[in-house]
């Protein structure tokens, strides 16, 4: 058959023209070898500038350590681009003997390192910071000395790599350990991601022995680094919402608990009515039982603002804590950076309104119907101004909430352009509007119109002087007759789980302090009105202290004693501000130690602050000890507790002053520069 077909083949080959020699086969690996490295060393940069603002920002250990290892990373990706050793005999893998190698080896093993302890540090497994130096110190060793006892590269490179991936699969065991353990996706991914790192650095110095592996090992590195970075990323991010949703379980319990006790208390008044069918035959009986109820309402009221008293103790502490560094920094960066757009300031004028509205709150909520101390401190007020600010910060609430709910709510305006000053204390009056603003919103659920009014008013007994009248009103779903006369009882809410109850009593009590009358008008589905009535006073002079130049660029030396970090970091960075030098003390014990050092080297310390509660040693007893080793040295107690310690008659002998979080800046900075004034000569 194929002897059939031999012409026709002949012809065909002769007329077919020579073909070209074949190219020679393109370097795959080669090709691509720079452009994968530099895109791993793109991704690691950007890996290392978001930890490096995760640890900016949360001031935990593990971002810190996290971000090291990635730094070490990066320096190996840099060293693979610039540094590389040639092969020994021209082509292959580089000389893994050579110093550029044993270089590049010590960042890989210092970054896989870096990046287990920071695993376990981030998984609280207690770990000695010695024992982390030691294995490093091993591993660096070993790269340099190794080459000089045998010159194979596996048997240079695979004991290090296999230990490394051996310590990325125990991080991978120990994230899985952690998905079972709690709901957390980020723990399953790094699980997997830490296994398949350790899988890659374990089998890193195979790879290295074959050329067609070499470049695509670092495209693998890359995809993997990025995957672990991300689940890292997702891990914090759950956190972040488990820690959230702990917290709305515990207000949930606490309110289970105030609706228990107004269980107790309908059973108790069940109680009496049952007592009183059986007396109510006679007129006497009936008079006992009327001023028993008005007792029992009496006790009642008094026992729910107990209760609130002694939860606002419980919790002030830790919300001033919290509330310290957001106003004190935002008053730092309004004084230290002059120069920022308008917008800037605005938002920070904001942010610090809104930090010492909530720390005004933390001190009231015991004191609804508290009458006012003639040593609290009032100002005269632009009420016009402070209607413009209210709006402002419930924008969020009126405008964007309803609009993404498909609910068009609109705020309007009618202020007295010739409207007298207040005398009033700014936070206070604030918050007082902002609540009734809210209560306006939750009043429209299908939309409508708020209309905050100001005007001047004739007094109603047909007096001389005029009286100042803020009125806010809304076209919403009003108010029977009975809930608008039971409205401004402290817990009582017809918002279900939506509302506190505390609102409406907060700006009673504001009113009351004010000397002043709140009237509110209402009927189903015609709206709400609600007045607020101030006597005029005389405007009140706000005279500031006088300070020299020479004293306020006094530089003293301070002692700041707190066991939060975070109240440690804001006093350093607000004093040093005013280039006072600040040494921290981590606890009570620590404080004392470091204060005692100073005295024996003969520096000793212009001031000391100090928390009052603290672990072991509280703030007292180190006043008292600091007062007995020097007893001229001023001690400042600032605590979370400081207003409420005022109130309440609490004294130390062995302090200054007592001030409370959040702290502000130029009060704070005039009291140190009051109590280290030189004393003059007698």
């Amino acid at each position: 058959m194929h002897s059939e077909f031999a012409p026709a083949l002949s012809l065909l080959a002769a007329l077919t023209p020579n073909p070209r020699p074949a190219p020679p086969p393109l370097d795959f690996a080669s090709a691509y070898l720079q452009a994968t490295l530099m895109v791993s060393l793109l991704s690691v940069w950007v890996l290392v500038g978001l930890f490096y603002y995760l640890n900016r920002y949360t001031k935990r250990e593990y971002f810190t350590i996290w971000t090291a290892a990635w730094l070490f990373y990066a320096l190996w990706l840099t060293l693979s681009m610039t540094w590389e050793a040639p092969a020994p005999h021209g082509e292959g893998p580089p000389d893994v003997t050579s110093l550029a190698a044993m270089v590049k080896q010590s960042c890989v093993a210092i970054s896989a390192a870096f990046l287990l302890w920071g695993t376990l540090r981030f998984l609280d497994i207690e770990v000695r910071q010695t024992l982390f130096g030691l294995f490093i110190l091993f591993l660096v060793v070993w790269t340099f000395l190794i080459p000089h006892v045998t010159k194979e590269p596996l048997q240079i490179q695979l004991p290090v790599f296999i230990l490394l991936g051996s310590g990325s699969i125990f991080a991978g065991v120990c994230f899985y350990r952690l998905r079972k353990k709690l709901p957390y996706v980020g723990a399953g991914m790094l699980a997997l991601g830490f296994f398949l790192w350790g899988l890659y650095l374990g089998f890193y110095p195979v790879s290295q022995q074959h050329k067609e592996l070499y470049a695509t090992g670092y495209l693998v590195a890359a995809v993997l680094q990025l995957f672990i970075a991300v689940s890292m990323i997702v891990l914090v991010l759950e956190e972040v919402r488990y820690k959230h949703e702990k917290v709305l379980a515990e207000i949930a319990q606490v309110r289970s608990e105030k609706e228990a006790l107004q269980a107790k208390v309908l059973t108790t008044e069940e109680e009496i009515r049952r007592m009183y069918d059986q007396v109510r035959l006679t007129e006497g009986a009936q008079k006992a039982y009327d001023e028993l109820r008005r007792t029992q309402q009496l006790v009642v009221q008094q026992e729910r603002l107990r209760a609130l008293g002694q939860m606002a103790s419980g919790v002030a502490h830790d919300i001033n804590n919290a509330l310290s560094p957001i106003a004190a920094y935002a008053e730092l960066l309004t004084k230290t950076l002059s120069h920022m757009p308008d917008s800037a300031n605005r938002y920070l004028r904001n942010i610090q309104n809104a930090a010492e509205d909530v720390a005004h709150i933390v001190g009231r909520m015991r004191e609804f119907y508290r009458q006012r101390g003639d040593e609290e401190k009032l100002e005269s007020v632009d009420v016009n101004h402070l209607v413009g600010e209210v709006i402002e910060l419930t924008r969020p609430r009126w405008r964007d909430v309803s609009q993404r709910q498909g609910i068009s709510i609109n705020l309007a305006c009618e202020l007295d352009p010739h409207l007298a000053d207040l005398v009033s204390d700014t936070s206070e009056l604030r918050e007082a509007l902002i609540n009734l603003v809210f209560n306006a919103v939750d009043a429209l659920p299908q939309g409508g119109v708020i209309t905050l009014a100001t005007r001047m008013v004739a007094p109603p007994d047909g007096g001389t002087a005029s009286q100042l009248q803020i009125e806010v009103r809304d076209n919403g779903i009003g108010m029977d007759e009975r809930t608008r006369q039971r409205c401004l009882e402290p817990f009582f809410t017809t918002k279900a789980q939506r509302g506190t109850g505390l609102g409406l009593s907060m700006v009673y009590g504001v009113m009351q302090r004010h000397e002043g009358a709140i009237d509110i008008d209402s009927a189903p589905n015609r709206g709400t009105t609600v007045r607020l009535t101030f006597p005029c006073r005389g405007r009140v002079a706000t005279a500031k202290p006088a300070t020299s130049p020479a004293e306020t660029a006094r530089a003293l030396k301070v002692l700041c004693i707190d066991d939060e970090p975070k109240i440690r970091d804001l006093l350093s960075d607000c004093l040093q501000a005013f280039n006072h030098t600040v040494i921290a003390g981590t606890s009570g014990q620590d404080g004392l130690d470091r204060f005692r050092a100073a005295l024996d080297q003969h520096q000793p310390f212009d001031l000391v602050i100090t928390d009052l509660g603290m672990p072991e040693i509280d703030g007292q007893r180190v006043a008292r000890e600091i007062k007995a080793m020097a007893p001229g040295t001023p001690v400042v107690m600032m605590t979370g507790w400081g207003t409420m310690m005022n109130e309440d008659g609490e004294k130390n002998l062995h302090v200054e002053a007592v001030i409370g979080k959040p702290p502000k800046l130029d009060e704070l900075n005039a009291l140190i520069l009051r109590l280290t004034a030189p004393k003059p000569p007698a």
